[in-house]
């Protein structure tokens, strides 16, 4: 069975019908055509993570950004791995050990 997916803001409208306290989890969720519980997930995950961060996806901008970064940490290394050899040499001539 292939699970049903919603969008943000279907979510946060969901949230804010709930949030009004006109009707219960259960009669939202029959007439929306979500899980009861779900509707409690959802509200947890508003609260934990904020209006921003809150329903982002299965994850894909989490897996660019932390590509994004890998390759700026690589470039960091290499960088810092030159001046490193460069440090080296420079230590070996001043101490006179190129000779």
């Amino acid at each position: 069975m292939k699970r049903k997916r919603f969008t943000r803001e279907f979510k946060f409208e969901v949230l804010r019908l709930f949030a009004q306290g006109s009707k219960s989890a259960a009669q939202l969720a029959r007439e929306l055509g979500v899980r009861r519980n779900q509707i409690y997930k959802w509200r947890k995950e508003l609260q934990v993570r904020g209006e921003q961060e809150a329903f982002r996806g299965p994850g894909r901008n989490a897996v660019k950004e932390n590509v994004s970064e890998l390759t700026a940490l690589k470039k960091r290394v290499a960088r810092l791995e030159e001046e490193n050899a460069i440090l080296k040499k420079a230590e070996a001539y001043f101490s006179g050990k190129h000779r």
